[in-house]
């Protein structure tokens, strides 16, 4: 796993800095397109319909007992809802249940990499269309395709079962069958969303990216776990987060507010735009490195990440405001305090956040580091307005 890390963070770091921005905005193909966030909710929806057959066929095969396949996986997976009576009443409608075998692992080994491709496009299109179709048209998706595979791979070959040959085939054919479609909807995409260089529209953004990170945490710990029973106890969460995440949404689609950005607001969306191009290719591995890598490397690979990506988008507000030195140290002073600030406001998010996932803590202490800086980035802006972002 470490070695996947060292070469998804090295290959994806020289692949952004060739020129991602050099290619044109579309492609001029015709045809349909299918945004990534409808292509979320159906994989999404896939990923349920087959916990639901999964449940019918243990109940009707097994008998409501999954130990036949628990016992190979880790404590935490297969809290079934057997005991549910929509559930039972259809186990006992449906013929033939021996024929939904597949539903035990296999299905699922093909819907995660779209779920997880997917739901990553989805981020950068809020955030700019434009740049969703760079990096969908560039050799960064394949890329990230293939470092995603492997690492669900290694991670199937380290919680080995009687499934686990099917599923190394099924994770490669979706490993090449995933990207292509990524690359022909983005083609066809002409959306034009981009999240504004102010404090509104930042915040608009990393609050969507938050309350979708909920979502895919509940279809983490309820569907890719085979934890189908403890959706009724994570309903309310979820529903929470839908609203919340259409509201900001439909906020973010209003028309913008006054166009000047302020220089540290401006830095921030240079930051957040080289940062989703960056760590895009190494992302998963980085999440599975903390548990089957090592953790140190992970973290050294994430601050690397987030190191370049501020140094590229300094150098970018710098040349666009057509500053030297004193603009530089200027915007030096200020992303410090930001970072400071936000460093603060994520230690107690952490120290406050319940123990479950540690991706729950880091989404939470990630949201509390994003939105405190941004807001210090707009104070700082607004008490000195003189020096600005350019055009």
């Amino acid at each position: 796993m470490d070695s996947v890390l060292i070469a998804s963070a090295a290959s994806g770091l020289a692949l952004a800095l060739r020129g991602l921005g050099r290619r044109p905005g579309t492609s001029g193909t015709r045809g349909r397109s299918v945004p990534p966030l409808v292509a979320l909710a159906v994989t999404t929806a896939l990923i349920y319909v087959n916990q639901v057959l999964f449940t019918v066929y243990v109940l009707r095969v097994h008998g409501g007992d999954a130990s036949f396949i628990a016992r190979y996986l880790p404590a935490g997976w297969f809290d079934l809802a057997t005991h549910n009576p929509v559930l039972r009443s259809l186990g006992r409608v449906l013929p033939a249940p021996e024929l939904l075998a597949p539903s035990v692992l296999r299905v699922q080994a093909f819907l995660e990499l779209p779920f997880v491709l997917t739901a990553f496009a989805t981020v950068v299109r809020w955030f700019d269309a434009d740049l969703y179709r760079r990096i969908a048209r560039s050799a960064l998706l394949p890329l990230a395709s293939v470092s995603y595979t492997v690492v669900f791979c290694l991670v199937e070959w380290d919680l080995r079962n009687p499934f686990t040959n099917d599923d190394l085939v099924i994770r490669a054919l979706s490993g090449v069958i995933t990207p292509l479609f990524l690359a022909r909807w983005a083609a066809r995409d002409e959306g034009a969303s981009r999240a504004a260089a102010s404090v509104r529209g930042l915040l608009l953004f990393i609050g969507s990216l938050g309350a979708l990170g909920v979502l895919v945490l509940v279809v983490y710990d309820t569907a890719l776990l085979y934890n189908l029973g403890r959706l009724g106890e994570r309903l309310p969460v979820a529903m929470v987060a839908g609203a919340a995440l259409i509201g900001l949404r439909r906020a973010a689609a209003r028309p913008p507010g006054p166009p000047a950005a302020g220089l540290s607001s401006a830095f921030v969306r240079q930051v957040l735009r080289h940062w989703l191009t960056l760590f895009f290719v190494p992302a998963l591995a980085l999440r599975y490195a903390i548990m089957f890598g090592t953790p140190q490397l992970a973290a050294a690979a994430g601050l690397l990440t987030a190191a370049a990506a501020v140094v590229l988008a300094g150098r970018d507000v710098t040349v666009a405001s057509g500053g030297g030195r004193r603009l530089a140290l200027v915007l030096a002073g200020r992303a410090g305090c930001a970072v400071l600030a936000g460093s603060v406001a994520a230690y107690g998010a952490a120290a406050l956040t319940p123990r479950s996932y540690y991706e729950l803590t880091l989404l939470s202490s990630a949201a509390a580091f994003l939105v405190t800086g941004v807001v210090v980035c707009g104070l700082l802006d607004l008490r000195d307005p003189e020096c600005s972002a350019g055009p």
